[in-house]
């Protein structure tokens, strides 16, 4: 898809704040908030827009603990692949999932309570879940960039 540069504009602004008034976003962009609306509105539609959120800060809500999971499944068939995948779907714990290329079929990050709750998880669910061989942790020490907010081309 081909964005013009008042579509990269209004993708930034939604970013960086997602609560922004059509009228604010407008008066932003230097649009008129008819011609505004409707541009967000087609972003939405054609799903380059997915949802709007609000970013917690993990640590003032009680989860102090935040791990990368390094699975390996034992074998690919797409039934135990599909159920691994619903598997991390149903867990909230788990709040990325990627398969990857290299030793590991699957990069997970996961949130925990404590060291004792991220024990848990990993030895009552995720090694349990199906075609998981072997699990490895690394723990995050300190966050020193999270984002959200994606490149648009905005200069």
């Amino acid at each position: 898809m081909t964005l013009d540069d008042a579509e990269r504009r209004i993708l930034f602004h939604l970013q960086t704040n997602g609560r922004l008034s059509n009228v604010e976003l407008s008066h932003k962009l230097g649009l008129s908030e008819s011609p505004c609306l409707r541009r967000v509105k087609a972003l939405e539609a054609d799903g380059v827009i997915e949802s709007y959120t609000a970013n917690l800060n993990r640590r003032l809500i009680g989860l102090q603990v935040m791990a990368i999971v390094l699975v390996s499944l034992d074998k690919q068939h797409d039934s135990e692949r599909m159920a691994f995948i619903e598997q991390v779907n149903n867990q909230e714990y788990i709040v990325e999932c990627h398969a990857m290329t290299g030793p590991y079929d699957y990069l997970m990050k996961v949130v925990a309570t404590s060291m004792d709750h991220f024990s848990d998880l990993c030895m009552n669910k995720i090694l349990k879940f199906s075609g998981v061989t072997n699990i490895e942790s690394q723990f995050s020490l300190q966050v020193i960039k999270e984002r959200s907010i994606l490149p648009v081309g905005r200069n």
